[in-house]
This record gives C-alpha cells, structure tokens and sequence, in this order.
C-alpha cells in the first residue's frame, strides 16, 4: 500500500501529485507511472512521446488537447484519453476555457515489438464508456473485458480499466486472470482489500499469482459512512523486457532513446499544427 506524494505547485499545475513512482518497473509491469494534477494555464504545451500509451481520466474541469497528427477537443467530467504514442507524437494538454482541469494520467509501458507502432488517439467520452451495474455498485469500463462487458479501448498490450463507484456497506468481486498485476488507486472514500483499509489518495497492489493465468478473484469491500467510495483499477500482463526511459521516451536502451532525441529533433515525430487553440466557444 503506498500514499501518493504530494508534489505541490508547479508551472503547469495548481498542484500536482505522484501516485505511481517512475523507475519501479519491476514491481509495476506494465505500468510505468500516475500522477495527479490540477492543470492551469498554460498547462502542459507541446512536447513530444515515443515507446508508451497514456491514459488521461477527466476527474473536474475541462482539458483542451492537441497533436501533430491534427487531432484538437476537449475533454470533460468522466472522459479519457488513450494516446498510444508508438513511433513518435507531439501534443499538449492545457485547461480549457480558463478553466482548471482535474486528471488522472497514466503511463503504460509497450512491449519492443509495438514501439514503433502507429501514433493513435482515442477519445473516450463519458457516455461510450459500458456499464456494469449492482445493488450499490457502478463499474464503468474503460477497456478490457469484465463479465459481459467490454470497453471501447482498442490497445496494444491487453489491459483492463476500469473506474467504480460503491455505495457505503457494498462488496464488489473482480475477476482478473493470475498472471496480471493490477492496482486499485482509492479517488475519493474508503475500502477494504484482502483484509486491509485503504483510503483517498492510497494504491495497493496485487501481483501475478499464476504463470497460467488462472483466474483470481479481487473484492473490493466498503465499510459504513455516507459517502461513495471511487476507486480507480487497472490490470496488465507485465512485460518482462528492460525498460530505458528519458523525459518523455520510454524505450528498451539507451541507443534507442538517443535515436528519439535525434528523431524528434529533425521532425520525424511532425510539425506542430499552426492554430494551437481552439476557436472561442468550441
């Protein structure tokens, strides 16, 4: 169980948070890092990715975003993003309309073989997410599969995302295959895992328990109070290769990161579009 540590104001955000530590890749596989901001003007402007996904909930607020390949909006209440960066991306992520934009982002590491993949982005609204429904329990999938449900994220490496809402005195059972890591990240209220509580702005953690992906079974349990509790859970194979990271690339040694920065650096990841904001009132 690990508390996230508070970062404070920055340049780009109100205040900012990490939640999932970089450079633990061998208790984190696949996932890379998390963190929590609070994003003002003029938020994070245009820099680059190669070699990872990232995966930004809208918590409060609203996000404007950009990217070399053309693609502009704006990101609201219960939406994400899924960026899979792959052979090189340039984009931004500011609060939109002067607003300040609350999010989650995560890093999700990809294999050698699908680095260089295609740059795709996907946008996730609120309303496209499925649903999974229990007396006091709403379980909104993101990607993945869970039950009879299946999310609308298309990805390169098979992960399972999931946001859920209990109501006080609620158990809520997760089937996930054996050979996953996964982690529950507490939002908002408070919860019980195998036995231990774990609070607003706490993670646990539960790693691989089968080779064979035997299925296992994560409850997640609320005691009594008047709250909800929100939880954030996401599940992946970890990928057992060498992770080299450097600012904004994550790749599999240093030559390759050298070759990113030369990439990046003679516009092989595109140009930055001319109009980097959206039209008043859009």
């Amino acid at each position: 169980m690990l508390d996230k540590v508070h970062i404070g104001p920055t340049a780009t955000s109100d205040h900012s948070a990490l939640i999932i530590a970089p450079g633990r890749d061998a208790w984190t596989d696949p996932f890379l890092l998390m963190g929590e901001e609070l994003v003002n003007q003029p938020g994070f402007e245009w820099h680059p990715h190669r070699g990872l996904e990232t995966v930004t909930l809208i918590l409060d607020g609203a996000l404007e975003h950009g990217d070399s390949l053309g693609n502009a909006g704006v990101l609201g209440p219960g939406d994400v993003q899924w960026m899979t960066a792959g052979r090189g991306i340039i984009h931004r992520e500011v609060a939109a309309r002067s607003e300040r934009a609350h999010i989650l982002q995560l890093w999700v590491n990809l294999p050698a073989s699908q680095k260089f993949v295609p740059t795709r982005y996907q946008d996730l609204r609120a309303g496209e997410h499925a649903m999974h429904t229990e007396p006091g329990v709403l379980v909104q999938l993101i990607s993945g599969e869970s039950g009879s449900a299946c999310g609308p994220a298309v990805n390169h490496w098979p992960i399972l995302g999931m946001l859920i809402t209990l109501d006080p005195r609620t158990a809520y059972p997760q089937v996930l295959d054996g050979d996953q890591r996964a982690f529950a990240y507490v939002v908002s209220g408070r919860l019980t895992i195998a036995g231990r509580t774990v609070h607003a702005g706490q993670t646990a953690w539960s790693d691989p328990v089968s080779r064979q992906g035997d299925p296992t079974t994560l409850t997640l349990a609320t005691g009594d109070g008047d709250e909800q509790t929100r939880v954030m859970l996401f599940a992946g194979r970890p990928i057992g290769e060498s992770v080299y990271a450097s600012g904004p690339f994550v790749m599999n040694n240093r030559a390759e990161i050298e070759q990113a920065y030369r990439d990046f650096h003679s516009g092989k990841f595109g140009r930055i579009p001319r109009h980097t904001r959206l039209p008043a009132g859009a």
